[in-house]
């Protein structure tokens, strides 16, 4: 069984220049290789229009065989294109994904993009996370009942997690570099949207964890029904610390 991504640079495997820089795909292996092989199609900047204009989404179309899951991730982007609103383009892109990934037997499984961290300012005993990503993760929730479909909601968890870890603490799941502390940016980086290594490792575990209960994995039935395999959850998830560890 294969497990194929598609998303932007917060899924992606980052450039080894980039380390401890890292999308959650490529943490997601070591929870799922004894019973799912990863496949990453993932791209830094890609939007639901630029990964099917450059071919990648037709690579994992080719790679997908029957049984297979699908997780889609995408919104960071989708969002700086006026003409890829989230319920007009983004929407039609997600539901003809969807259509796609069903035509070949696979399982399609929706992912809310994950939060930036962007505190509001004011007292930090009283942090406030900003919406960033809008109705994007909603217009994902809402195809996802509407279509039947497993969803990975990844965007409350990720505000659930950095409001829980806080100002301070919710840092060390990003990449802040001072000044000659890292040989790619020597002049500094404070970088609220991609994962270090203990960020993207956390949101995979907790992937891994979601996919868990819908079924998916060695003790469940697998991928079962395209039309019916792992309904949205209701509710939130919770940020469960217990692993510590390009939109």
């Amino acid at each position: 069984m294969k497990i194929l991504l598609a998303g932007d640079s917060t899924v992606a495997n980052c450039p080894t220049h980039e380390y401890p820089m890292s999308g959650w795909g490529a943490q997601l292996p070591r929870h799922v290789y004894a019973w799912a092989a990863v496949h990453n199609f993932a791209k830094g900047g890609a939007s639901t229009e630029s990964f099917r204009a450059e071919g990648l989404w037709r690579q994992l179309l080719d790679t997908a065989a029957e049984g297979d899951l699908v997780l889609i991730q995408f919104g960071h982007n989708d969002q700086k294109k006026v003409h890829l609103a989230a319920r007009t383009g983004y929407a039609a892109n997600l539901r003809t994904m969807v259509a796609d990934v069903r035509g070949r037997g696979a399982v399609p499984v929706l992912c809310t993009s994950v939060e930036r961290r962007h505190f509001l300012d004011g007292p930090a005993s009283d942090a406030v996370l900003e919406e960033s990503l809008e109705d994007y993760p909603e217009v994902v929730r809402e195809i996802a009942l509407e279509l039947q479909l497993p969803a990975v909601d990844l965007n409350a968890w990720t505000r659930a997690l950095y409001v829980e870890l806080g100002v301070g603490e919710s840092k060390s799941l990003f990449c802040h570099f001072g000044p000659g502390e890292h040989a790619f940016w020597p002049a500094g980086l404070a970088d609220n949207t991609h994962f270090s290594q203990r960020g993207a490792a956390l949101v995979a575990e907790e992937v891994a964890a979601q996919l868990g209960r819908f079924g998916f994995g060695p003790d469940g039935p697998g991928s079962g029904d395209s039309a019916t395999a792992g309904r949205p959850a209701a509710g939130r998830p919770a940020a469960g610390l217990t692993t510590a560890g390009r939109g």
